[in-house]
């Protein structure tokens, strides 16, 4: 009985080895998935059910209460027994196959070892299926593990060995010579059989765990090296682009060689072969080309697909990425190696998954660009915006000033000219000093002083050193012509405007406030926030300044309104600000 049972060790190694190999084989992903359809579990049922009649061949032969030696099992004398493994295939198909691929592969091992015969050829032939059919039914109430782990796998392994014995003691039940066979063989099936299918499963659960691993390990890289990317992504320049996304490739894969390209010409090589693998290089691989046009990744296995005219280039397989910019191909990635055999399925999907992370990217920076662009059109068409009536009044004032007061009359036309100047120069740019800013608001003061002199005071403080500090232009004058023409606008006389700049400790507070008649109470919490239909409150205004306020410096900088307790309103804001 020891003999025997090393001898069944000895030759189920040569079907471990097999086993090892058959988890490599991409079809064998879809059993451990559960991706079952019928072209599939008749492919695994005949690939199992060939892995039985592999295990019966490399079986042994027992004659009498001795072991017939043979190497490999072709034929059985009547007064023989062929002793095998095959069930331990069968089993593993019902466990990762389900009770068809179970069923199937007992019936095509079945199928042999009845033409082999020999003693207790029925329950041979019969225990194989039944032991698929068994093993597929039992898979079910596992069905939330991919892998039945190897301790379970054990205690299944019992049964199957236990049942031929069971068989060929009901087929031949006046036979002493079953009777003297089943204690010779019934131990060491159990132990070999249950064994082996605890290794074979803990075989699949390494491979598996492998497998996850080297995805995850390549999905965290492509990760890390797309967020890497995005500084150099984000440059306007595609040649300092390509460049700073070469040499962090480069660094971080530790590949033989990396380029970048657009759809006509390297941009950037880093590596070896960059003695004729140069910048400005017309793209002339036949592959290169295809992704470009197929917007798939493509894959050279050979010096002879790299086209490479050099004779001597170091390059002989490559990785092509084509990166995608909203739905055309505009660039590529190329990962160059020394080998084909360096091509593995993590670099692989590695490749695969920067490139579609690096295109996304792409196409949002793009759409951010635009939308920004667009914004900043709209905003600087609001800020390009002069009154008209301000401007034809302030012409009367400056006309009706020439006739009483010229001198008054030139300052008013000075000021006019610089806050006129100040409005069309908005466009080219989208935040000014708060000291520019500071003279466009005096200018207009200044005008306002002195239209409305019998009517109101206009008081502007600032503090020194405001010179480096940033802000939206056109955005103080505006709430102070919204006091003057709404809050003030029943005032006859004794109307106040303050505008107060002031240092606090992480920003400057820009406030304006008024004493008149305040904010209605129905508008009082949406002022800032909603472009109202009617602008009788200066909602237009107030609306557009809180838009650049937090567009241009951050939420932190919005509008907060409020009426003061005696009379009036208040309207400011927080600009960021560190000494």
């Amino acid at each position: 009985m020891k003999y025997l049972t090393i001898i069944l060790f000895e030759r189920l190694g040569l079907l471990l080895v097999f086993a090892f190999v058959l988890t490599r084989i991409p079809g064998f992903k879809s059993l451990l998935y559960r991706e079952y359809s019928k072209r599939m579990s008749f492919v695994h049922a005949c690939m199992f059910g060939l892995f039985g009649i592999a295990a019966t061949i490399t079986g042994i032969v027992i004659e009498g209460d001795s072991v017939v030696n043979r190497e490999f099992v072709w034929f059985v004398e009547d007064d023989q027994m062929a002793v095998s493994s095959s069930l331990v295939a069968i089993v593993i198909a019902g466990l990762l196959g389900g009770p068809v691929v179970g069923l199937g592969a007992g019936l095509i091992a079945g199928a042999h070892l009845f033409y082999l015969g020999g003693i207790g050829v029925l329950a041979n032939s019969l225990v194989n299926p039944l032991t698929g059919l068994l093993a597929g039914l039992t898979a079910q109430f596992f069905s939330n593990e991919r892998v039945i782990s190897p301790w379970k796998a054990l205690f299944i392994g019992v049964f199957p060995p236990v049942l031929q014995m069971q068989l060929l003691l009901i087929f031949e039940p006046h036979s002493d010579n079953i009777i003297s066979l089943v204690n010779t063989i019934g131990l060491p099936l159990v132990l070999s059989n249950s064994i082996a299918i605890a290794i074979f499963t803990a075989m699949i659960s390494i491979v598996l765990r492998e497998q996850e691993n080297e995805a995850a390990l390549a999905t965290k890289q492509a990760l890390t090296i797309a967020e890497e990317a995005l500084p150099f992504l984000k440059k306007d320049s595609s040649r300092d682009m390509a460049s700073g996304i070469a040499n962090l490739l480069y660094d971080r894969l530790k590949l033989a060689a990396v380029s970048v390209t657009n759809e006509k010409e390297v941009l950037a090589h880093r590596g070896l072969g960059e003695d004729h693998h140069r910048e400005g290089d017309q793209i002339i691989t036949a592959l290169s080309h295809q992704a470009i046009y197929s917007k798939q990744m493509q894959i050279a296995h050979s010096r002879t697909e790299i086209q490479c005219k050099h004779i001597n280039c170091p390059l002989e397989a490559a990785i092509i990425i084509p990166v995608m910019d909203a739905n055309d191909a505009t660039g590529l990635i190329k990962f160059y190696f020394r080998k084909a055999q360096h091509i593995r399925p993590v670099e692989l999907m590695l490749a695969q998954g920067l490139g579609q992370l690096i295109s996304n990217q792409l196409n949002t920076i793009a759409t951010e660009k635009m939308k920004t662009h667009i914004r900043d059109a709209e905003l600087r068409n609001l800020q390009a915006q002069i009154n008209p009536h301000f401007l034809f009044n302030t012409l009367h004032l400056i006309a009706a000033l020439f006739r009483k007061d010229p001198e008054k009359a030139r300052n008013i036309t000075v000021n006019l000219a610089h806050y006129m100047r100040f409005n069309i120069g908005l466009v080219s740019s989208s935040l000014i000093h708060l000291e520019k800013e500071c003279q466009h608001v005096k200018a207009y003061i200044e005008i306002a002083q002195t239209r409305f002199s019998s009517q109101l005071q206009i008081f502007f403080s600032e503090p020194d050193g405001i010179s480096e500090v940033f802000i939206p232009p056109s955005t103080i004058q505006p709430l102070v012509e919204n006091s003057v023409q709404h809050g003030l606008k029943d005032a006859t006389t004794g109307g106040v405007v303050n505008v107060t700049i002031q240092k606090l400790d992480t920003f400057i507070q820009v406030s304006v406030s008024d004493n008149g008649c305040g904010f209605p109470p129905d508008i009082l919490n949406q002022a800032g926030d909603k472009l109202f239909e009617s602008d009788k409150e200066g909602g237009a205004g107030l609306y557009n300044v809180n838009q650049r306020l937090i567009h241009l410096l951050g939420d932190t900088a919005r509008l907060h309104i409020r009426n003061l307790p005696s009379s009036g309103s208040e309207v400011y804001f927080n600009i960021p600000y560190k000494d």
